[in-house]
């Protein structure tokens, strides 16, 4: 166990470069992608909706510069088939070599398959942000090489991740060597609700939840205190890197795509929200019933967190062609009951507001005052377009 702990060792502070490139996450691409994950329907695993979820992912990445060439040797697009109930589903695995330790990986993992619903927070919310942090990381050389993996199969039992482990980290020899697994499982929140924490889970197997500890019961502890370094250090990013948005709270991994790998003794930790929403394996779990703006806090975090266990450069190589954000925009009185004012430095910007539903309200022009006395009391999101960039917050009407 000692030498466990001190293969793990790691002095952490702020790194003022990891802070900049979270600052590059977008909340409108987080909307769009929202948006769109929504609008491809219910992706339960082997459907047809669930193989169009797997075509869009695999375009997003290669938008980003990432290819499904076979012979390429980075930024390598790679899918795994399984069969599910005579279907046949795909894993996305993503793949961005390290500089100094290429063969050892930090995977960032979500599932993309749903059940009854279009699963937005269940979870849209996670590939939101691994597609966001793909997008950032994707010229930033780091020491560990890291895998975003997309899941399928997860909401039927893991089967996705399952065949993963099973085919492919224990299918050479030696076993892939893995430095961690960050897992992203609805990290949506709840619309209209305080989103101010979230949980941050590392392993506590076999004992840890006690309500799943007889399930758990032949799960390994020797992976535990490396799980609990990495937790701590994604805890404390939640306080050096998000200006107090959103607080962590300690929690323990269970019922996602990282269990197969802790199953198998490497080193697991994940997110998952504070505030349980209601509405996951449900119809309802739609853009209206969540929080885009808690998921891109997180996401920033996430983004800085994952710099930290890859081991990023604190050089600006890399980054240079991509200029972080000038624009900051703040809403007040929130919540609001007649005039919603807009802190904007720019003279020049375009303005649209959206109800719970996606339905536009509003639209105006260089207007830094909006009367809404007239808007029903509700969650509304307003969207600026401003020096070629559309910023987001959201506001509540109550009267």
């Amino acid at each position: 166990m000692v030498a466990l702990l001190s293969t793990y060792s790691y002095s952490q502070s702020y790194t003022q470069l990891y802070q900049d490139r979270a600052n590059l996450l977008l909340q409108s691409n987080i909307n769009t992608l929202l948006t769109e994950f929504a609008n491809l329907g219910v992706k339960t695993t082997g459907s047809t909706q669930n193989n169009n979820a797997f075509t869009w992912l695999q375009n997003k990445y290669v938008s980003y510069g990432y290819t499904t060439s076979t012979t390429a040797t980075d930024l390598k697009i790679e899918s795994q088939s399984f069969t599910y109930s005579g279907k046949t589903s795909k894993n996305i695995i993503v793949t961005k070599k390290g500089t100094k330790y290429p063969d050892t990986y930090v995977i960032i993992c979500g599932h993309y398959d749903t059940i009854v619903g279009p699963g937005v927070n269940d979870n849209g919310s996670g590939v939101a942000i691994i597609l966001e942090m793909a997008r950032l990381l994707k010229n930033v050389p780091t020491e560990y090489s890291i895998k975003f993996i997309n899941f399928s199969g997860e909401e039927q039992g893991l089967l996705g991740s399952q065949a993963y482990v099973t085919n492919i980290v224990n299918g050479t020899t030696p076993k892939m060597n893995i430095r961690l697994v960050f897992n992203l499982d609805e990290v949506g929140g709840v619309a209209g609700a305080n989103n101010n924490k979230i949980y941050c889970e590392k392993d506590g197997t076999p004992t840890q939840p006690t309500s799943m500890a007889s399930t758990y019961a032949t799960y390994p502890s020797t992976n535990n205190a490396a799980s609990n370094t990495f937790n701590t250090i994604l805890m404390n990013c939640f306080t050096l890197y998000n200006n107090g948005a959103v607080s962590p709270v300690t929690s323990y991994i269970e019922r996602s795509d990282y269990m197969p790998f802790d199953k198998n003794n490497d080193v697991s930790i994940g997110l998952y929200e504070y505030n349980q929403s209601s509405h996951p394996h449900k119809s309802t779990d739609t853009y209206a019933n969540m929080d885009p703006i808690y998921v891109y806090n997180v996401g920033k975090v996430a983004t800085a967190a994952v710099q930290h266990f890859a081991v990023a450069t604190t050089s600006t190589l890399g980054t240079e062609n991509i200029k972080p954000s000038e624009v900051r925009l703040s809403l007040f009185p929130n919540p609001v009951q007649d005039y919603l004012y807009l802190g904007i430095d720019e003279k020049e910007f375009d303005i649209s507001i959206f109800d719970s539903t996606g339905k536009l309200v509003h639209r105006s022009k260089n207007n830094q005052m909006i009367n809404v006395s007239s808007f029903s009391n509700g969650m509304y999101i307003l969207h600026a377009q401003i020096k070629g960039e559309k910023v987001s917050e959201k506001f509540i009407v109550k009267k």
